[in-house]
């Protein structure tokens, strides 16, 4: 499979490194606003095209499948370019600005036959399966609360700070404590309060958010670009609880009993970054002919946007493009 990576950022090198050590996928081509970024980007790489422009990208026929690593603003005008040019597409979190973008740009996919699916890597990842049948289990009884945090000091980052570029904390890294909360607990959702602290430019800088399921619990979750968290996930339940490392990047959790002590451990397995399991995906489902990837379904990158919609709604946040 040949893969093109769509922006040359940060996480567009996290990707590039990823996949230059998997078998079976070939890193191909790179888009970039300026010629001279993407032949940059290409010569570290390694990478076999490099294009000046999105658009050029989008055209070559032998790319099978694009990572789309822009900003938020712009995943919707740039995962519609790739879908009217025929190619699969790999699209970073926030999956869009809102839940209409989503809804339009899966319809798309599926009339088009072509795979479409979130890069939310912690949907993916092997550890994740094992928490799920580790809490299925009983282990620590019913669950009735969880609490997430994830917190970095990148308020200064441009594409974070402003509204033109769907910035704030929500749609960056408040996205990770609201995905994890909903794989934990599967049932819907059936209220949501919130609140924000807003920056200059008018963008969540920080917010704490409370999720009520239909059986009950209830999630605590916590996102802000002003300070540094543990990045910790709790989960509570009648006969114990589970302390999750690191809900970004999962380095292991550990589950405790009602007298505090240790039950069991468990190790993350050896990985390239975590990204990896992203694109294996993305190549089995296209091998298959679907147009998701069972691990984030589209209902799933719908939801997680209706419920950030209602969180922004009630902040009274609204982006330039709505």
């Amino acid at each position: 499979m040949k893969m093109g990576i769509l922006g040359s950022g940060g996480i567009a090198h996290t990707m590039a490194n990823t996949v230059k050590e998997m078998k079976d996928v070939e890193l191909y081509a790179v888009g970039s606003r300026t010629l001279e970024n993407a032949e940059k980007f290409a010569a570290e790489f390694g990478i076999s095209k490099a294009y000046g422009s999105y658009e050029e990208l989008a055209a070559d026929p032998e790319v099978d499948l694009v990572y789309v690593a822009t900003p938020h603003s712009h995943h919707y005008p740039h995962v519609k370019l790739l879908l009217e040019h025929g190619k699969h597409v790999l699209c970073e979190k926030a999956f869009t600005v809102n839940a209409n973008q989503a809804r339009e740009l899966f319809q798309m996919a599926e009339e088009k036959n072509l795979l479409l699916t979130e890069a939310i890597w912690t949907r993916y990842i092997p550890i994740q399966k094992t928490l799920n049948e580790v809490v299925n289990s009983g282990v620590i009884g019913k669950v009735h609360s969880l609490t997430a945090n994830l917190c970095y000091l990148i308020s200064g980052v441009e594409r974070l700070k402003k509204p033109e570029l769907a910035g704030g904390a929500l749609l960056d890294v408040g996205v990770y404590p609201l995905n994890f909360a909903c794989m934990i607990d599967q049932t819907p959702v059936v209220k949501i309060s919130s609140d924000a602290t807003m920056n200059e430019y008018g963008v969540d800088s920080s917010n704490s958010i409370t999720l009520t399921f239909e059986d009950g619990a209830t999630a605590i979750l916590h996102s802000s670009m002003l300070v540094l968290s543990d990045r910790r996930g709790m989960i509570y339940g009648d006969r114990g609880y589970i302390e999750v490392e690191n809900i970004n990047n999962c380095q292991g959790f550990k589950v405790y009993d009602t007298n505090y002590q240790l039950v069991k451990e468990y190790p993350v397995p050896p990985q390239i970054s975590g990204y990896e399991y992203e694109v294996e995906a993305c190549k089995k489902a296209i091998e298959e002919g679907r147009s998701e990837c069972p691990e984030m379904p589209h209902k799933e990158s719908i939801r997680m946007m209706e419920i950030m919609d209602t969180i922004r709604k009630e902040w009274g946040l609204k982006y330039p493009m709505e």
